[in-house]
C-alpha cells in the first residue's frame, strides 16, 4: 500500500489497494471488487451527529446505488466492534471498515491536520472516492459537506 507522497491522488490513478477488517470482524481487500463500481467514503467517527447524518443518506439512497451494481464501503479509524454496534443502531446496509491505524486514510491523503477550538490533533477529513471497475479513481469528492452529499454520489455515479 504505497500513496504518492508528491501530490494527492487524482481521478485516472489505480485507487490504493488495502485489506481492513469489516464491521463484523472478517478482513475485506479492496481488489477483491474489482469488476464492480465502489463508492468508498471515508468519515472521522461513527455515531457522531455529521458521521450519522451521512450514513443514514447513503442508507437512504443505497437501494438507487446498489441498483447501479456499486458497493458502498464507509472507512473510520473506529474499531470493528464501534463499526457493528453503529451499523446495527442505524440499520446500515453497507460495510463499515475499520481503520484504526489510519494507514488507509493516510495512503488517500485524508488523514489530516484538523484545527478544532483551536487544538491542532490529527484526523479524517470527510471526503469520498468513487472507483470504477477498473481500480482507478473516477472521481473525489473532497471535504464533504453531509447534508445532500449521497444524493449528489448517486448522480456522479450515472
Amino acid at each position: 500500500m504505497t500513496a504518492k507522497k508528491t501530490s494527492a491522488l487524482q481521478p485516472g490513478d489505480p485507487a490504493p489497494d488495502f485489506e481492513l477488517l469489516t464491521d463484523s470482524g472478517e478482513p475485506l481487500r479492496l481488489s477483491s471488487l474489482a469488476g464492480k463500481k465502489v463508492v468508498l467514503y471515508f468519515y472521522p467517527r461513527a455515531d457522531t451527529p455529521g458521521c450519522t447524518r451521512e450514513a443514514c443518506e447513503f442508507r437512504d439512497q443505497f437501494p438507487r446505488i446498489d441498483k447501479k451494481g456499486t458497493v458502498v464501503l464507509g472507512v473510520s479509524p473506529d474499531k470493528p466492534a464501534a463499526q457493528a454496534k453503529f451499523k446495527q443502531k442505524y440499520q446500515l446496509p453497507f460495510t463499515l471498515l475499520s481503520d484504526t491505524e489510519h494507514k488507509v486514510a493516510e495512503a488517500y491523503g485524508v488523514w489530516k491536520e484538523k484545527n478544532m477550538y483551536g487544538k491542532k490533533t490529527m484526523g479524517i477529513e470527510r471526503t469520498t472516492f468513487i472507483i470504477d471497475e477498473q481500480g482507478r479513481i473516477a472521481r473525489i469528492f473532497p471535504k464533504v459537506k453531509v447534508d445532500g452529499h449521497a444524493a449528489e454520489v448517486l448522480a456522479a455515479l450515472g
